[in-house]
């Protein structure tokens, strides 16, 4: 065997790269990650994390007017934006760090830098090149920058949206998928005028269409304009600073901020994988077989770049799975199949399994149980807002083949949900657990009766 410097060489130290880097450190393994930038990637440093605190940031507003009708006298409510990104930073920081411990501990070495791929086995960082026995790459994603839009240069997109400097007054978001709609949220439970505009008849496709409706009744009850079957179709810049936005419409706004939200793309670009001789698709994504290798057999890639599901615990399984196959002598495939999610608007959608219409075009006939209701915060507090959940279930197996649910804590329930739709649990097992009283959730385990039947894809009552 040739004499390496690494056993494994991991370019990217998002959650994915640093799992299979500190599991293959801690088995003993020379191993060696490095990262051009800040370690935890996208999820720790501009995603999930900062989106999450951002979300409760904005949850406020609507917290101290609910207080009211449970005997609270709430006094006036002042916000500081500059507070907001302070905290949010310290915390990012204080999980980078986490991320570089657990490395350090486990024994691989950190390289702080862009590397670059310069042969099949062969990594450049800068002006010292390292070779390595297997080469895992781990870059994640981006947003896409819209280039065809004239003056998406004038735009931001989810990366500078946690650290602007001041909050705007006035924002556009472009974009109908998880990422715009959470924005959309969180701009406007912090005051901004916020206007979502979206290409498609309806926000969220893909996922099931109780769950987009809801949402979208929701949001604009709020006070969220959504413009749905609309486009930016060219964006100019005020001397007063303020963004001219023209539409498809033929509509012309003016706004402080645009975000750009229409979806992300593969971090490959200028990595050298052709040098490496490493295949890639229509999007630039990192071509991989089942167990994430690449047409090369000593390099492996997952995650993001691999463009298969952009879900931070996905990566983190693919890093098990490639740890598991390589360096436990236990070949392990990926599993894709009913993974939960949750997209923190609000009402948050929580959701797992299959939708109706992708249920409807599997199976010749399902059980579809419903419920909205007005879920009991809100009986004292006054507000209005509905909570929705959805069972599918296949007819003829009684498996649960979809579970979705709207409104408070629907991130938590879905993830227990996923325990039983992974399972292959039947209607009955629901059926048969006792509910806990009160909750929302007992709703899920009381739905005795089917709201409606859909048989060859036609809706039956």
């Amino acid at each position: 065997m040739a004499d390496y410097d690494f056993d494994l060489f991991v370019i990217g130290g998002g959650s994915g790269g640093v799992r299979a880097g500190r599991l293959a450190a801690g088995l003993g393994k020379r191993v060696a990650i490095a990262e051009e930038y800040r370690f935890g990637g996208t999820c720790v440093i501009r995603g999930c994390v900062p989106k999450k605190l951002f979300v409760y940031a904005s949850q406020f507003p609507e917290h101290f007017e609910d207080s009211a009708g449970y005997g609270w006298s709430v006094g006036e409510a002042r916000f500081d934006w500059p507070t907001l990104v302070a905290n949010k930073e310290k915390e990012i920081t204080r999980l980078e760090g986490l991320y570089r411990a657990g490395l350090e501990k486990a024994g691989a070495t950190i390289i702080e830098g862009r590397a670059v791929l310069t042969g099949q086995h062969e990594i450049a960082v800068g002006e010292k090149t390292y070779t390595a026995d297997k080469i895992l790459i781990a870059t994640g994603g981006r947003p896409n920058p819209h280039e065809a839009l004239p003056g998406h240069e004038h735009c931001i997109f989810s990366n500078e949206a946690f650290d602007l400097k001041e909050l705007p007054r006035r924002i556009a978001i472009e974009g109908g998928g998880y990422i715009a709609v959470e924005f959309a949220n969180i701009f406007h439970g912090l005051g901004v005028d916020t206007t979502l505009i979206y290409r498609g008849q309806e926000i969220l496709g893909r996922f099931d269409q109780d769950m987009r409706r809801g949402l979208h009744e929701a949001m604009e009850a709020k006070g969220i304009r959504i413009l749905c079957q609309e486009v930016l179709n060219n964006i100019e810049k005020n001397p007063n600073g303020k963004l001219e936005a023209t539409m498809k419409s033929g509509k012309v706004e003016s706004f402080d901020q645009i975000l750009l939200a229409i979806g992300r793309i593969p971090n490959t670009e200028g990595l050298g994988l052709e040098k490496a001789g490493v295949e890639t698709g229509v999007k630039g994504e990192i071509l991989v077989d089942d167990y994430s290798r690449t047409n090369i057999e000593n390099i492996w890639a997952l995650g993001d770049v691999t463009d298969r599901v952009q879900l931070t615990p996905v990566a983190i399984h693919e890093a098990m799975c490639f740890i598991d196959t390589e360096f436990r002598g236990q070949p392990t495939s990926i599993d894709h199949d009913t993974i939960a999610t949750a997209v923190f608007s609000q009402p948050e959608i929580g959701t797992v399994g299959l939708s109706e219409a992708d249920a409807a075009e599997k199976y010749d006939e399902l059980e579809i149980y419903r419920a909205s209701f007005r879920p009991m915060r809100h009986t004292l507090s006054g507000r209005q807002e509905k909570m929705i959940m959805k069972l599918i279930v296949d007819a003829a197996s009684r498996i649960v083949v979809g579970a979705h649910v709207m409104g408070p804590d629907a991130g938590e329930m879905a993830q227990l949900l996923a325990i039983s739709l992974k399972a292959r649990l039947t209607k009955d097992a629901f059926d048969r657990t006792m509910a806990v009283h009160p909750s929302a959730a007992e709703e899920l385990v009381t739905m005795y009766q089917p709201s409606y039947r859909v048989k060859k894809g036609e809706r039956v009552e």
